[in-house]
């Protein structure tokens, strides 16, 4: 007799979880899958930083800031054809790196953000890229510490964290390392460099646009989680 119950009820507990795959359908079992996240995710950050790379450098590029050799000019924003998919490629690592790091070190993210928030810390970025190529100071001493202090004040507002000012201040290191080679080797190269190679303001740069794309990356991590928690309490 107890053994009829238990079959009965594990059969009842299977067809109840066909029912339930049933109802969820290809689109949703698609969306709670973790390896189509990631892909989802890096597919979007790779999109955002593609349309950036395009805008920003088509500043440097009328500003004169930057100039690349006719011969590989050949996209309609006057740039570099290689540039856009780099600087995609490195938006979609960043933004997937930031939320596995919070995970790692358990440090959650202080503040509890909105699409809202991260727009805004979007025009900040496009206006300190902005205020590199556009606005004139006496000096690149003067314009480095002023985009120096914007860049850490980008940081204090929309991040806070310390994995988030590491990461940052690492990666700007080592771009801005790598434009010193692609420079060095004459892939492109800067009308006034004050720092070696390069401008000297070049590494805030790099960092309020990783501390950008990491904001991005939390985001769309943190709305995926909300979504498969919804739908796992639908269910």
């Amino acid at each position: 007799m107890g053994d009829s119950t238990v079959t009965r009820s594990q059969q009842q507990l299977a067809v109840s979880q066909q029912t339930q795959q049933h109802q969820q359908g290809p689109y949703v079992s698609v969306i709670t899958n973790r390896t189509s996240n990631l892909v989802i995710r890096g597919a979007m950050l790779f999109s955002v930083g593609v349309f950036l790379a395009l805008v920003l450098n088509l500043l440097q590029v009328q500003r004169n800031v930057t100039l690349f050799p006719p011969d590989v000019i050949s996209s309609i924003f006057s740039s570099a054809w290689w540039v856009p998919p780099c600087c995609g490629t490195a938006s979609a690592m960043i933004g997937l790196l930031y939320p596995c790091i919070d995970g790692h070190l358990g440090e959650p993210h202080k503040f509890k953000r909105e699409w809202s928030s991260v727009m805004r810390c979007v025009a900040v970025f496009v206006g300190i890229n902005h205020a590199s190529a556009k606005v004139d100071f006496a000096n690149n001493i003067q314009l480095s510490l002023t985009l120096a202090a914007l860049s850490i004040g980008l940081w204090w507002t929309f991040d806070r964290s310390r994995s988030g000012f590491g990461l940052g201040v690492g990666i700007a290191l080592l771009a801005t390392l790598a434009t010193q080679l692609l420079v060095y080797n004459g892939v492109f190269k800067y009308t006034s460099p004050d720092f070696l190679y390069i401008r000297s303001w070049l590494p805030c740069i790099f960092f309020a646009g990783v501390i950008t794309m990491g904001n991005i990356g939390r985001q769309l991590a943190l709305y995926e989680y909300k979504f498969i928690q919804e739908k796992t309490h639908q269910d």
